[in-house]
């Protein structure tokens, strides 16, 4: 048998996962991350807990599997995008601990990047827009407020990375400073029309380029692991941030191809081939995982309060004792009874962008119950989900690219029926749920596989993707209009006076 090894390094928990070749889940292990609040909008994780919690699930995860390290073909990586370390190249050791993407702190400097007139330079080259919510200022922020962290970059003393580079040069005892396309995407530093470090743009942020890590596609040879670490030396052939390997791990590799990840917030990513393409409806262009040199893109948007809504019910409402409930408690009204819930609890996110949204209930009645409330509740995730994907329909027709003709779901709560009918519902598209879940792994186990020779190209991987459910719209399109319409009333209702 040939394995595959993939490390997930999420912003909650480490994860490591061995796959066969044929994409299934033979073993897994996990351990939580602590997380460091210091103030309010700051979101900090240890680095050396990263990687020691990375580690032991290697570990344990072979042994849960019952295989020795010679047996894995190759190792791929997976990452909480954004989140940013810097450590001192000669120690290993980081100088401050990681700035976490959640982290707000650096919204100042992208003021006065706005104000400088740079919005637009930087969405022109890295697709994104000017927010503290990409690496390039949080690393700015480390560079200015930790002592002599500027005198020692100046010396070419200090490497930066995202989680991905900060893995790759422990498990290579420091022989290896790289990352990826996707993952080098995602810093507001990267010119994603030429895959190289910007001049302009480290130049803007006042970075030095000795910092940076060297950019590899996301299938590629990134380094041999020390023996000592498993056992044996093995080969690292994938790395990828989580949601473009998720795109990679459901087989989206050519254009209007479109995946929707249900974790705490939602990610829908829609595969737009080599065309890099403008939003024009509050959506962000990013790099996807590239096998090869070439430039491939996607559309990228993102609600802040998907799965989490759930959590709210049960810790919040008290309306459920455990997330696993919800769907009971919501199919036993056969509609929300016309509640509308917008959980707008840290505002909106795409195609909104409306920080001071706040979330609103309407159409209460004296016959509305709990389960009504419920009902409410996972609807909202299908509707921001849909507001999505409308925003990336009207992105491609403007573009005169292909329609998205389905959706492939993945994440905690895409395992909800109910969520999955009603969102084939919404968008008139067929809902297609993967045998195998863990499609941010599995990705990184695919670019790896695919770097190494185990498999020829992604036609053979499109051939290893299953359907576990596919859930198609049960209403007339003029219903989903309707439903819709009631959906972006209520958000207008967030940010009445």
């Amino acid at each position: 048998m040939t394995y595959l090894l993939a490390l997930d390094q999420g912003t909650s928990s480490s994860r490591s996962i061995v796959f066969d070749a044929q994409g299934r889940i033979v073993a897994m292990a996990q351990e939580e991350l602590t997380q460091f609040y210091p103030q309010p909008g700051w979101v900090e994780h240890d680095p050396l807990e990263i990687w020691r919690t990375q580690l032991a699930t290697a570990r344990d995860v072979l042994a849960k599997a019952g295989i020795s390290a010679q047996q894995v073909h190759a190792i791929g990586i997976t990452n909480q995008r954004e989140t940013t370390v810097v450590w001192n190249r000669k120690t290993g050791q980081p100088i401050h601990k990681a700035i976490v993407w959640q982290d707000r702190r650096a919204e100042p400097a992208c003021a006065a990047l706005r104000e400088r007139g740079m919005a637009e330079p930087i969405r022109q080259k890295t697709g994104l827009l000017v927010d503290a919510y990409f690496s390039g200022t949080k690393l700015q922020w480390i560079l200015d407020n930790v002592p002599d962290a500027r005198a020692q970059a100046a010396h070419g003393e200090l490497a930066f990375g995202t989680v991905d580079s900060w893995l790759l040069w422990q498990l290579t005892n420091g022989r290896v400073h790289a990352t990826d396309v996707s993952n080098a995407a995602r810093t507001m530093l990267f010119n994603v029309h030429s895959n190289t470090w910007d001049a302009e743009l480290l130049q803007a942020l006042n970075i030095p380029e000795g910092l940076m890590p060297q950019v590899l596609p996301s299938a590629a040879h990134f380094g041999e692991i020390e023996p000592g670490l498993l056992g044996h030396s093995i080969s690292v052939g994938g790395m990828a941030g989580d949601q473009q390997s998720a795109l990679f791990g459901q087989a989206c590799f050519s254009a209007g191809m479109a995946k929707n990840t249900y974790g705490t917030g939602c990610f829908m990513l829609m595969h737009t081939g080599t065309q890099f393409q403008t939003s024009t409806n509050g959506l962000i262009t990013t790099s996807a995982a590239q096998p090869g040199t070439r430039p491939e893109f996607a559309l990228e948007g993102s609600v802040f309060v998907g799965g989490a809504v759930v959590q709210w019910l049960r810790d919040g409402l008290g309306a459920i004792r455990s997330s696993a409930e919800v769907q009971a408690l919501a199919q036993s009204v056969p509609d929300s009874g016309g509640v509308m819930l917008v959980p707008a609890f840290t505002g909106l996110g795409a195609p909104y962008w409306n920080p001071e949204a706040r979330g609103t209930m309407t159409g209460l009645t004296r016959g509305s119950t709990l389960a009504h409330i419920a009902r409410a509740a996972l609807e909202s995730i299908a509707f921001q989900s849909a507001a999505l994907l409308q925003a990336m329909a009207r992105d491609a027709q403007q573009a005169g690219a292909a329609a998205v003709t389905e959706l492939r779901v993945d994440g905690g709560a895409c395992v909800n029926d109910l969520l999955m009918q009603f969102q084939a519902d919404l968008l008139g598209i067929s809902v297609l749920r993967p045998q195998v879940t863990e499609t941010t792994a599995l990705g990184a186990a695919y670019l790896a596989g695919l770097s190494t020779g185990l498999y020829p190209d992604t036609a053979a991987l499109s051939q290893l993707w299953q359907a576990e459910r596919r859930f198609e719209p049960q209403i007339s399109r003029a219903q989903a209009q309707e439903q819709m319409q009631r959906w972006e009333h209520a958000v207008r209702q967030t940010t009445a006076a």
